[in-house]
């Protein structure tokens, strides 16, 4: 049985860095600063506010390239073939696929190479896991990361 994690939370403003490499995302709080969830980058989805679900590249952690081992852990998830204002909006986030953990890059450079393999490994992995068949998500604690099973 496919196991996920789930996390439901209110899009928070970031620094925009993400948007200024070309990847926005939407951030949400984690309440777990310890790493229940791995760090690490994710293929999932996300549930908007309208019901509908939009495949996403999804980041945990603290951010080494610019934080190190001291930033806040914070979900970022960048929405794939979206574009729009999701600020104050509250979303149901789920960790389906670990693709690899988080690293700190030498260059922004080095970070949006793998940021743009990171989003087809995404893509692929939401292409043959739809929507469809994710396991419900029950209200929770916004921030709060939950184990499920589909």
């Amino acid at each position: 049985m496919p196991e996920y994690f789930v996390v439901r939370g209110t899009v928070e403003s970031g620094d925009k860095r993400g948007r200024e490499l070309g990847f926005p995302t939407a951030n949400i709080a984690l309440r777990d600063q310890d790493g229940s969830v791995g760090d690490g980058v994710w293929a999932g989805w996300v549930r908007r506010a309208d019901g509908t679900h939009v495949p996403a590249a999804i980041s945990v952690g603290r951010r080494p390239t610019y934080y190190g081992a001291d930033g806040y852990r914070l979900l970022e998830a960048h929405l794939l073939d979206f574009s729009g204002d999701l600020y104050d909006e509250t979303l149901v986030v789920w960790l389906g696929s670990h693709l690899r953990d988080q690293e700190k890059y030498s260059s922004a450079e080095d970070l949006i190479t793998a940021l743009k393999n990171d989003i087809a490994t995404a893509a692929q992995w939401t292409a043959a896991h739809p929507a469809a068949s994710l396991p419900p998500a029950e209200e929770s604690p916004l921030g709060e990361v939950r184990r499920v099973r589909a």
